[in-house]
């Protein structure tokens, strides 16, 4: 516990650390006194955790913009929310547009689709900075085009993208537009309604300050999606097929209900903290960091120079130095943990110019403070001297 406490934790945009009090308290209260299977039996403790669930929806579905809780769909995380989206649309095929921002979990998928020959598919550049052109989505979109499909933003560079306009671009046609949240649910406005958002994927273990193994997908009223699982759901168990309705048409099997109250809870902190004071916490932490390593002369910084135009995550590499020997030093060496690689992310690298060592990642969050910044950038200035002077 005592090396917890003086870890300086720059890998939030991987999994949150540490999570507000109250949603280790709440996992720990459920568990042990309210865990029946949730929606399975009639009885009290199972009818107390079917509503912690529906509670946790309706917190959701609030902080989203969803007028309807019911489509708010629990899942593993958000890789499971981008397959149930993906393939439960292009079960019969058809055209896709997608960016080459994207991560795996995005990649991955179409990939093999396209190699089953089920799929077309057109993959949208970006800017040097990071950030796709809206005319760029338009000018892809055909008229077979099924399914839209981007990051809100990179999990490399942090590069915010045009949601909004895209959004309202792919409304004007038959196409639904998906949107990976991974990286900006709970510490930047989605309003699925305004953004003209059709499906959008979330993982409950980042910014949502939940625990592992949770995540959702939101499934607006155009769209109509097979299902992803079959099984149990409690009730309508005479029907010899999944049921219908949502959620129980995507919630096939007995659900998460532990890590849904903890993030039930994750989702509470971030209503009652107030979503612009979380925003405004990471904006000042990152762009205290962009000035720090900015003005280190041997490092390249990736992504918008202005944070307004990121969330809290920075890329960067340090001229002569390979980033994992930089990400083990900042480890063994000062206790500040961060991410090096590829970040599941490659064709951005590509196109960055970083494949295939890819670049170091630092993401502080809201329990960070300016004093670990400061810290961070000297261990970079100090590694940086080291190297130069050997």
């Amino acid at each position: 516990m005592n090396q917890a406490k003086k870890l300086i934790y720059f890998d939030n945009a991987a999994t949150t650390f540490p999570k507000p009090q109250t949603v280790y308290d709440r996992m720990d209260q459920f568990i042990r006194s309210e865990a029946a299977n949730p929606g399975r039996s009639g009885h009290r403790m199972a009818v107390e955790a079917e509503a912690v669930i529906d509670r946790a929806r309706n917190e959701i579905a609030k902080l989203f913009g969803v007028k309807d809780p019911h489509r708010i769909v629990f899942t593993l995380n958000c890789t499971d929310a981008l397959n149930m989206a993906i393939k439960g649309a292009l079960e019969n095929g058809g055209h896709v547009v997608s960016t080459q921002l994207e991560h795996n979990s995005v990649l991955r998928p179409l990939n093999a689709l396209v190699k089953a020959g089920r799929i077309s598919l057109t993959r949208v550049p970006h800017s040097k900075e990071g950030v796709v052109d809206p005319a760029d989505i338009r000018k892809s979109i055909k008229k077979e085009t099924r399914l839209v499909v981007m990051t809100h933003a990179s999990n490399v560079t942090g590069s915010l993208q045009p949601v909004r306009e895209i959004g309202k671009i792919v409304r004007e046609t038959d196409a639904w537009f998906l949107v990976d949240a991974a990286q900006t649910a709970g510490c930047f406005p989605i309003d699925v309604e305004a953004d003209a958002i059709d499906l959008l994927a979330f993982p409950g273990h980042k910014a949502l300050f939940g625990p592992m193994g949770t995540g959702g997908l939101y499934v607006g009223p155009r769209v109509e999606l097979s299902a992803w699982r079959e099984g149990g759901t409690g009730g309508d168990s005479k029907s010899p097929t999944q049921p219908e309705e949502l959620p129980f048409f995507l919630e096939g099997g007995t659900p998460n209900a532990v890590g849904i109250a903890g993030l039930s809870e994750g989702v509470r902190f971030i209503l009652q903290e107030g979503l612009p004071m979380i925003r405004q916490h990471e904006f000042h932490l990152i762009s205290r960091l962009r000035e720090g390593l900015g003005a280190i002369p041997a490092v390249t910084l990736y992504g918008p120079m202005d944070a307004k135009h990121t969330t809290s995550t920075l890329a960067f590499n340090l001229k002569g130095v390979e980033p994992q020997e930089i990400g083990a030093i900042l480890d063994q060496s000062f206790g500040i943990a961060a991410r090096a690689g590829l970040h599941c992310a490659p064709m951005i690298h590509q196109s960055m110019g970083t494949y295939p060592a890819g670049c170091l990642r630092f993401s502080p969050g809201y329990f960070n403070t300016r004093e670990e910044v400061d810290c961070a950038v000297q261990a970079i200035r100090e590694i940086q001297k080291n190297f130069s002077n050997p």
